[in-house]
């Protein structure tokens, strides 16, 4: 009764688990890509506000992106 409970439930199906490894990979990929990308832009921030080319530039404030 024990394996037909399991079997009903679902149990691990390989397919699932091998999914669940690659987008938890994804997941680790796209923080670290993140990671990188704020790292990036706050040395072009630091970078800005030293050169007076770039401070006399109004910029309006950043808006997010439509998806």
């Amino acid at each position: 009764m024990a394996k037909a409970l399991l079997g009903h439930i679902g149990g691990f199906d390989p397919r699932v688990i091998a999914e669940m490894r690659r987008l938890q990979q994804r997941v680790q990929d796209l923080e670290t890509q993140l990671l990188r990308v704020q790292a990036e832009n706050d040395a072009l921030a630091a970078a800005r506000h030293g050169d007076p080319v770039l401070d006399d530039i109004d910029m309006p404030k950043a808006e997010p992106a439509l998806t």
